[in-house]
């Protein structure tokens, strides 16, 4: 790069409402004609680039990041993936000019990040910087602006396409409304929710959903060859996932189906990274200063299987059960041994709680460590995640030995599906969650979604594909497909 990058960060304070942040996802059309061609500098570009559907997004109770236009993008492949995306964003940062009036993780500079779940994979593991980021954390509305072409971002301008973006997708949202004052903000500054924010169940769509890399019957005996391995003895734990693939001849709306995920899943981490889009619960790993954060999930009930069976059936069935209760236990070890070398102490939960999701109840339990130095400085989150990635939770213990298995039985390229996804800024805070509950549009008619299942000596095949599907539900019903 010929200049540096270069960052302005400002608190929007009582010119932007801080309403839900799903709010600013919409579908828009492209900007046309002369005023396309008359943008000036990069903010008023990233204005535009809101129209494009590539929004950039990490969003959980209606707080996080959206990230507008690109100013730069860092791709890699292969087994040192993190290690080369780190060094890249260390030598963007160290040479930077910020400005940042805030002072929040997250603002200053910022990169979006998608990376590949095996060093094996062809998948492009990605970092990439907008031109524009929308923030919103405990209830605090900010803005930043990006640049590596040599513009120097100015407050005036800034403030001029957050007004932009507000307009154009307020607009949007609510096609009648004139866009003197976006729905979304008019709504979040009288306390009311926005109708944009909380949109209706997605209409039925005329969708075909086919088979992905493995039919079910196929899986199902992946399953139970990974079963007579692990009884064996060549390991305790496998994770083994299928696709299948949405075809729609409408076109997959990418924006709604976000905006879809946020309003029915707000206990989860949304996330849209180019084409990777999902809603995930659990976090890899969440940095703030010297302090990291995990979520671990492990043990699964679908609701559907609970209905009419009483308040404690959720606990009786994945507490109570000596496989669910030893898949759990395998996947926090994992995370915990593998966070130790960084950590001054560390604390769990003593007993999982239950997750409870629209979709399924989980066994889950959150990590909390103190991070100590390690050569001399606190190791940033995207080096966390070279340590951590993968965990058990995702690929199955021993690591090596189930990560060969899973390319022999899987016969798919996961590509970032159980890879971290996620946010790092300048300081090297970040969250980093497991790519789960979500998929990839691979043309614009066309979607790929994953799930995946914990296998241990006591799994069932025929248990496991249905667990499968109740886990393809939220992408499902956020593409308006019934199954």
């Amino acid at each position: 790069m010929s200049h540096p990058l270069r960052a302005l960060s400002i608190d929007l304070g009582d010119d932007f409402p801080a309403g839900d942040l799903a709010a600013f996802l919409a579908e828009t059309p492209k900007a046309k004609g002369k005023a396309k061609r008359k943008a000036k500098g990069k903010a008023e570009g990233a204005a535009r680039g809101a129209a494009d559907g590539t929004v950039q997004c990490w969003t959980r109770r209606g707080e996080g990041h959206l990230g507008f236009g690109e100013a730069a993008r860092f791709t890699v492949t292969g087994p040192e993936r993190f290690i080369e995306a780190e060094a890249w964003w260390k030598h963007l940062v160290l040479e930077a000019e910020v400005d940042d009036a805030v002072g929040h993780p997250g603002t200053g500079p910022l990169a979006f990040g998608s990376f590949a779940f095996s060093k094996t994979s062809r998948y492009l593991s990605r970092l990439i910087v907008p031109e524009l980021v929308l923030g919103i954390r405990d209830g605090r509305a900010w803005a930043t602006q990006l640049s590596t072409d040599g513009t120097v971002p100015s407050e005036a301008l800034l403030r001029a396409a957050v007004g932009r973006i507000a307009s154009r997708l307020g607009q949007a949202a609510n096609p009648a409304h004139d866009g003197a004052h976006p729905p979304a903000a008019t709504a979040a500054h009288h306390g009311a929710r926005s109708p944009s924010s909380a949109p209706a169940p997605a209409a039925h769509r005329h969708a075909a959903l086919l088979p992905g890399a493995l039919g079910q019957q196929r899986w199902t005996d992946a399953v139970a060859a990974g079963v007579r391995r692990i009884r064996a003895g060549e390991l305790e734990k496998l994770v083994l996932a299928r696709d299948i693939v949405v075809e729609d001849g409408a076109g997959i709306p990418r924006a709604e189906v976000l905006r879809r995920l946020a309003a029915a899943y707000r206990d989860t981490w949304v996330y849209g990274v180019d084409g990777l889009v999902g809603a995930t619960p659990e976090m890899l790993i969440q940095v703030e200063g010297r302090t990291a954060q995990a979520r671990v999930l492990a043990g699964t009930l679908d609701r559907r299987d609970a209905l009419g069976q009483g308040d404690g059936y959720p606990a009786r069935v994945l507490a109570g059960s000596a496989k669910q209760r030893h898949e759990h236990e395998i996947a926090i070890q994992s995370l915990t041994v593998a966070l130790e070398p960084f950590s001054e102490a560390m604390n769990s939960h003593e007993e999982p709680f239950i997750l409870e999701l629209p979709n399924v109840f989980h066994l889950a339990s959150d990590v909390k460590a103190e991070l100590a130095d390690v050569e001399g400085h606190v190791p940033t989150s995207l080096a966390l995640v070279n340590a951590l990635h993968p965990t058990a939770a995702v690929c199955g213990t021993p690591t090596l030995v189930a990560g060969a298995l899973i390319r022999e039985l899987e016969e798919l390229d996961r590509g970032p599906y159980a890879g971290p996804v996620g946010w790092l800024d300048g300081a090297g805070n970040g969250e980093w969650g497991i790519a789960l509950r979500g998929g990839v549009i691979e043309t614009p008619t066309t979607m790929r979604l994953y799930a995946g299942c914990g296998i241990v000596e006591a799994s069932q095949p025929q248990a496991e594909l249905a667990e499968t599907w109740a886990k393809f539900r939220p992408m499902l019903e956020a593409l308006g497909i019934e199954r």
